[in-house]
């Protein structure tokens, strides 16, 4: 499935002592908070990001996003356009490492230890050789 290069939504900013309340009307929950407004305007993007990929991957429906004149804000709120470029997020996503436990035996550990053996290479061109992919 093709997935947009951008996503833009509005965001609530909601302005506390504590710091700032983000959230996301068309996103339930999709919310962060900043202790001033440039942090906030970092985590919107981030919580952002990783709420629509997390949508992406498991196949759910993306909404369309309200209009500012649409939004209904409360005392204290501040309507914020947030827009994030998808594509160098789902490249580092998909590239990110996975930690995995296994057992080997007692033996064969030492062994691979004594000779300096880097476990993760070793087990990662395994795989793929198994697999049948190309490095």
């Amino acid at each position: 499935m093709e997935f947009p290069n951008y996503y833009r939504y509005i965001a609530i900013f909601a302005y506390y002592d504590e710091g700032i309340s983000v959230t996301f009307p068309d996103l339930a929950g999709c919310v962060s908070f900043g202790n001033d407004e440039e942090e906030a305007m970092k985590c919107a993007k981030e919580v952002l990001m990783l709420h629509m990929w997390g949508m992406e991957q498991d196949g759910d429906a993306i909404p369309e996003p309200s209009s500012l004149r649409d939004v209904e804000l409360k005392e204290g709120e501040m309507p914020v356009m947030i827009e994030v470029f998808m594509p160098p997020f789902r490249e580092k996503q998909s590239n990110r490492f996975i930690k995995k436990t296994l057992s080997i035996p007692y033996w064969l550990n030492a062994e691979a230890e004594h000779k300096g053996v880097n476990f993760s290479k070793v087990l990662q061109r395994a795989l793929m050789e198994q697999l049948g992919i190309n490095s």
